[in-house]
């Protein structure tokens, strides 16, 4: 069995069953004249006056569940920290906290990972709860208390926030370093510390900024941006990892080995491949994603959402592995000859037009 089908097929296996509750429409929720919630209706408020974030949220950024670090210059990380990372993924993440059916920790803010993807936030006065799917929580307390300096490691650490007039302000540390940061495995420390920026714009999106400082592996403290979908009328089904991950002693092999079987194709060819190709319509991701295709010497290289340029291994003319443990195919329309692009993943073929 080749590494991208074992991925694959642990994503199959990962997948949960469809939401309870579904298309219930929630009371309280502004709606269209078709009746679908009005996500441009105005922000909602608690009796003080402050933003309400309570409700069911779906994530809508994708670039840094992989690759947290996607935005940093070379030379900003650890050398020693590099290479865990890449030998992480050269192990297609079989190590990976959610795979062991572990707490993803900080990774929870920023990961796509099914466990994650949906989440609740529960708002009161004097503490805001932050639930997900794979049945962890954060607290996140608006008490006046001050962080610990000696905090006991945990695995979601600990969280204090305060407001900054409509943006809700949260700081956390005291992370035990077992947990990676992404998809990736970048690592980080129990020096981590994180400050998270809420905003909700208007009834139906959430805007996070998150800013990472771990001095001991990163050169600095960096900022990625983040963005929520309200899912008013769907229920959260709980994603129990002992239940879903069935099937791990299969899971060998390294992204090396597609590679070991690729085929040579001509530089000529591969040119002709090189652009940006963007998904039609919303199928796969809530929104729209992007693959940037270009070309070094001669391989080929795949770019998901600026995560990071993949190395691509083909496995014909027109056909590759390994974006981010999907395949590819290049195809041309049948009507006017243009070249689109294919990307395979376990839930089906996604179509991507290119753009520039």
């Amino acid at each position: 069995m080749t590494a991208i089908a074992i991925l694959l097929t642990a994503v199959t296996l990962s997948a949960p069953l469809t939401a309870q509750w579904l298309n219930y429409p929630a009371p309280g929720v502004p709606r269209t004249a078709d009746g679908k919630p009005n996500l441009a209706a105005p922000t909602p408020r608690t009796r003080d006056g402050k933003p309400d974030f309570s409700g069911q949220w779906i994530k809508i950024s994708q670039k840094y569940g992989s690759n947290i670090a996607a935005d940093l210059k070379p030379g900003e990380v650890q050398p020693w920290a590099e290479a865990l990372t890449q030998q992480r993924r050269e192990n297609l993440g079989k190590d990976a906290t959610n795979v062991q059916c572990l707490p993803l920790g900080p990774a929870s803010m920023t990961a796509d990972h099914t466990s994650v993807a949906t989440f609740r936030i529960i708002q009161a006065p004097d503490v805001i709860v932050f639930l997900y799917a794979n049945l962890t929580f954060r607290q996140i307390f608006m008490d006046g208390r001050k962080l610990e300096t000696d905090p006991n490691p945990s695995w979601m650490g600990y969280s204090i926030g305060h407001w900054e007039k409509d943006t809700l302000v949260v700081e956390s540390n005291g992370y035990n370093d077992r947990s990676w940061l992404d998809a990736d495995g970048h690592p980080h420390t129990e020096a981590l510390r994180t400050t998270e920026r809420y905003r909700r714009p208007d009834f139906g999106h959430l805007e996070l900024e998150m800013t990472l400082s771990d001095p001991t592996i990163y050169a600095r403290p960096w900022t990625v941006a983040l963005g929520a979908e309200l899912d008013a009328d769907n229920g959260m089904i709980e994603y129990v990892c002992n239940e879903a991950n069935k099937g791990q002693e299969h899971w060998v092999g390294t992204a090396a080995d597609d590679r070991k079987s690729a085929v040579k194709v001509a530089p000529e060819i591969l040119s002709k491949y090189v652009g940006t190709y963007k998904e039609t319509g919303k199928l796969w991701a809530i929104a729209p994603r992007t693959v940037e295709i270009s070309l070094s010497g001669q391989e080929l290289f795949g770019n998901l959402d600026g995560r990071g340029s993949k190395q691509l291994s083909a496995t014909s003319d027109t056909a590759f592995a390994g974006l981010n443990g999907l395949g590819l195919e290049f195809l041309k329309d049948s009507q006017d000859g243009h070249t689109y692009l294919i990307v395979k993943h376990v839930s089906g073929d996604y179509r991507f037009e290119r753009t520039k």
